[in-house]
């Protein structure tokens, strides 16, 4: 099948459903998970469709009713959506957001669709349209006189309003901004409004597409200095990349390949730009929580710059990234790659360069190694395993499937090992013939249908113990298990303890018995303190390991209270 098939087929598929999976689409069409991305990479600079993490939307989900205000959406579209997309990763569950009527803060509802139990106050109709579709969602939309379009609310009216709410985080933009006139809107009720909101939020995040830069307008609403953090994209130009540093300003560059994020610059300490090739940002919420506590300790050090990059799960990618971020002239690289057969190619890329690496869980050859205690990591989760099966099946399985991913190298492959031997420990051997070994990848779509093939296989075996290589792993295998009625008959461990086996952990009657926690929420602090004693020239240990526990019903509202 052609590019232009995949495509075509992609769009059927969207006329009639509201979204579209990497991981099926790939399996479905036989192509790499990489070949589906940049397909639907394509596809939205066409217009046709909305990327979101693991796949994408219809654009009709979110299609603004207003025509203007949706002639005006798409100008500048791509950059307005990556804008967006890195503005909207700063909205936790449970928070109370502000939104204004701009068309780049609209571009931020497909990926709040995926968010849960916000509170969203805003004086945009598209805004509250779009986002009510999601049930856990609190929406309040400002009072006040209807727009000429009737695409917003502006006014004097809606002013008392706001006084009587406060929210975690405002998202505005503006039709102008300078350094010194701050954010400045052209409409004069409608930047009253959003003056409003600046003063009703604990930190103000200004969303300004590079156009904007330089222009001033008629009145100005917010302060450079009221605004806590402003993200523009790839084509903001060098002069005003200067001018904000020297002002003291945080900000995010979003481009397309890469990502930059620069703290106010301090004339007294000495700064460094560091790197980060993440694992995946589109499929991995594992990856994802590393990334948050990554800017979160930049950001507490005040001396780091992130160019943020995405590996894709892929090492032909991760070798492309490797070129990119040395050409960014960074000061050191946080590598975070599955593929061990690519791992020395991208350690001689930046060995060549001068430039040191920390490989986060993935060992590479030179790099100073940070992450997972694998083997006691699998140990702890082996020995859980086996006292379940001790008090429920009196030490009796009919089979043990291990869920494994070969490309990750031997050191990801003791965490397995760890777990085969934790479990042992406990019930003694297990025949060779009792024990099926799947290569998993590493993510939930392919152990799930590993795993129907092996529950089909196995009608009438009820006693079956499943240890993972990862969390969506084991979620995959769960799901196989639910699909054909047979929850009941397996029992699971997992790694990593990640949000969604957290849920599973406190369903009543879960299968899983736990999870050993990776706590990657606590890798970001660690990384940039290894960071700076490398940068600094002082002597790190070869490997750092983050301490490990295991999560079960008992404890999990110790370590992760609701």
């Amino acid at each position: 099948m052609s590019a232009f098939e995949r495509r075509q087929h992609i769009l059927s598929l969207l006329k009639g459903r509201a979204s579209v999976d990497v991981n099926e689409l790939a399996e479905q069409l036989g192509v790499s998970k990489v070949t589906i991305r940049h397909d639907l990479d394509a596809l939205e600079k066409e217009g046709a469709l909305t990327r979101v993490r693991g796949g994408a939307v219809r654009r009709d989900e979110y299609k603004p009713h207003d025509h203007t205000f949706a002639v005006r959406a798409e100008v500048n579209a791509s950059a307005k959506n990556r804008i967006a997309r890195w503005a909207a990763d700063m909205v936790q569950d449970g928070e109370s957001i502000l939104m204004d009527a701009s068309t780049t803060v609209f571009h931020m509802v497909p990926y709040l669709l995926e968010s849960r139990r916000l509170t969203i106050i805003t004086n945009s109709i598209e805004v509250a349209t779009a986002l009510v579709k999601n049930p856990t969602h609190t929406v309040i939309l400002i009072g006040g006189e209807l727009s000429p379009t009737g695409a917003y609310v502006r006014s004097h009216l809606a002013g008392p309003n706001l006084g009587q709410l406060h929210a975690r985080t405002a998202f505005v933009s503006c039709s102008g901004f300078t350094i010194q006139d701050g954010l400045m809107q052209s409409d004069i009720q409608e930047a009253e409004l959003k003056r409003h909101m600046v003063h009703s939020a604990d930190r103000v995040v200004a969303l300004i597409d590079s156009s904007k830069f330089g222009k001033r307008d008629l009145t100005s609403f917010a302060t450079t200095g009221e605004v806590t953090h402003i993200f523009t994209d790839g084509d903001l130009a060098l002069p005003h990349i200067e001018s904000l540093r020297a002002a003291g300003v945080a900000f995010t560059v979003c481009g397309e390949d890469t990502v930059s994020s620069y703290t106010p610059l301090d004339q007294a300490k000495v700064h460094y730009k560091i790197g980060f090739a993440n694992i995946s940002e589109e499929a991995s919420a594992f990856a994802v929580e590393v990334r948050h506590g990554l800017e979160e300790a930049a950001r507490r050090a005040g001396n780091i710059d992130l160019i943020f990059a995405d590996n894709q799960y892929s090492g032909e990618v991760a070798l492309a990234v490797a070129d990119r971020l040395v050409e960014e002239g960074i000061d050191l690289a946080i590598e975070y790659q599955i593929d061990e057969k690519v791992s020395a190619a991208i350690a001689d890329k930046f060995q060549q360069a001068n430039i040191p690496v920390i490989a986060v869980d993935i060992p590479m050859l030179g790099a100073t190694f940070f992450g997972v205690d694998n083997y006691r990591a699998g140990h702890m989760a082996g020995v859980a395993l086996g006292k379940w099966i001790q008090e429920h099946w009196q030490g009796e399985l009919d089979r043990l499937i291990v869920l494994e991913e070969p490309r990750a190298g031997p050191l990801p492959a003791a965490r397995i090992q760890g777990q085969l031997d934790g479990l042992r420990q406990v019930v003694g051997e297990i025949p060779a013939d009792r024990v099926i070994h799947l290569s998993s990848d590493y993510l939930g779509g392919v152990s799930e249908a590993q795993m129907v093939g092996v529950l089909e296989s196995l009608p009438g075996a009820h006693r079956l113990a499943i240890i993972s290589f990862n969390d969506r792993v084991m979620i995959g295998a769960l799901s196989a298990a639910r699909k054909l009625g047979r929850e009941s008959d397996v029992i699971l461990v997992s790694q990593g303890a990640d949000r969604s086996v957290r849920e599973e952990i406190r369903r009543p009657g879960s299968r899983v018995v736990g999870a050993t926690a990776f706590w990657p929420e606590r890798y970001g602090a660690r990384l940039v303190d290894l960071a700076l004693r490398i940068l600094r020239g002082e002597q790190v240990p070869p490997a750092v390991y983050i301490d490990h526990s295991f999560i079960n019903t008992e404890n999990i509202n110790q370590f992760y209270p609701e």
